[in-house]
């Protein structure tokens, strides 16, 4: 079990989206005699950036010469690679490896809405993908090796960007404010807008776990969305007291009233407004690992199972979320499920943990609609037993 050897609620106050610091030996494994132990080992990453389903990345940079593939990558790919100069990228790794899953475990304290994914990075000496700036949070942890960093101040306008290898969007230049070497255990935090560079020193692994906010215009652009698929608003302008005007031309101010309220009232509905950031925020930006059964199960089979006094798991990466004020209403994967009164409990369980324990299991098998939801869920192949 990973843990940190500072105290997040202090961190949020000093440091989140103000300014980069570096922790010496902020995670570790077990205990901090232990240090850091990496949840898998490179040969394991490049497995994972072998299948279909997995985002990966390759990135060189021998010479200053960029390159950047995506994957699956084959054998081939690795058999021929040099011993420096290169990087290995796979995203949200947590929704594919148990293991690397649990290196976010120390960060559930946080929105889970906020959080975007896991990064691994593996690095031979010179590695790296370049001068950079991201718009979300990360904790960059180091495992394996040692990684040379270096970060910026806040951009305000007077960085310029450049692409290399028509995917890589990096900055010129910058200066430091930070520049120091990262070992085992050690976390680099970077808020958004600040500009950052990484490469090995040697053989490493890197552990991003990033935290994205979504930015105004993609709310409005995901409610446009959402208002058309559910048919809100289908009415036109309606004003029988229209006048003539002077000049065909102009935009009377009651007209410009009138349209204004039209956009006013589709946000003047708290409940709407609710529904549509729960199934937004519940959404992945990510592939899950999602299984249908290929047979549905039935109540029975979930009943026979927890019988088993064995426990039911949670897609790895899956949202399930609620409002604060309405544990009534799940969100799960953007799609709404609603509990029966009495069943708030279920909430709770249903979205803060990754597992059912058995002997919750038992206390749900004498609430038919707790099981009927479990039943429900798991032929969507969100939860799933083995």
């Amino acid at each position: 079990m990973y843990q940190l050897s500072f105290s997040l609620e202090e961190f949020l106050a000093e440091y989140w989206q103000k300014k980069p610091t570096i922790i010496k030996g902020g995670l570790f494994t077990g205990s901090l005699e232990n240090g850091f132990v990496d949840p898998l080992t490179p040969d394991e990453l490049a497995g994972l950036s072998m299948e279909e389903v997995i985002d990966s990345r390759f990135v060189s940079n021998k010479n200053k010469q960029w390159g950047a593939e995506h994957g699956p990558f084959d054998e081939a790919k690795f058999a021929q690679l040099p011993e420096s100069h290169w990087s290995l990228i796979v995203q949200a790794a947590n929704h594919w490896h148990p293991e690397a899953a649990q290196l976010v475990e120390p960060f559930k304290v946080m929105p889970g809405w906020l959080f975007d994914d896991l990064m691994i990075s593996f690095a031979v000496e010179n590695g790296g993908v370049g001068p950079h700036i991201d718009q979300y949070d990360v904790f960059i942890c180091q495992g394996l090796g040692k990684r040379h960093w270096r970060v910026g101040a806040k951009d305000e306008g007077q960085y310029e960007e450049v692409v290399q290898a028509q995917a890589l969007r990096q900055i010129k230049s910058f200066d430091a404010i930070i520049d120091d070497v990262l070992e085992p255990g050690d976390i680099l935090y970077i808020p958004p807008g600040f500009p950052h560079d990484g490469y090995a020193l040697e053989a490493s692994m890197s552990y991003s776990v990033g935290f994205r906010s979504p930015k105004e215009q993609e709310l409005l652009s995901n409610f446009a969305d959402y208002i058309l698929a559910h048919d809100i608003g289908d009415v036109h302008l309606h004003n029988p007291e229209q006048k003539i005007q002077s000049g065909s031309g102009m935009i009377q101010t009651t007209d410009m009233q009138l349209l204004t309220g039209m956009l006013k009232k589709a946000f003047e509905e708290p409940a709407r407004i609710e529904d549509f950031l729960g199934c937004m925020l519940s959404q992945s930006r990510h592939q899950l690992n999602i299984i249908v059964p290929e047979e549905p199960l039935t109540m029975d089979d979930v009943m026979q199972h927890i019988q088993t006094e064995q426990p039911i798991y949670k897609v790895a990466g899956l949202r399930a979320i609620y409002h604060e004020n309405h544990p009534n209403t799940l969100f799960i994967n953007g799609e709404v499920f609603e509990l029966e009164a009495g069943l708030e409990p279920l909430a709770n369980i249903l979205c803060n943990y990754d597992e059912i324990e058995p002997q919750t299991l038992s206390s749900l098998t004498s609430i038919p609609a707790a099981i009927t939801l479990l039943t429900e869920l798991m032929n969507k192949g969100y939860w799933f037993y083995e």
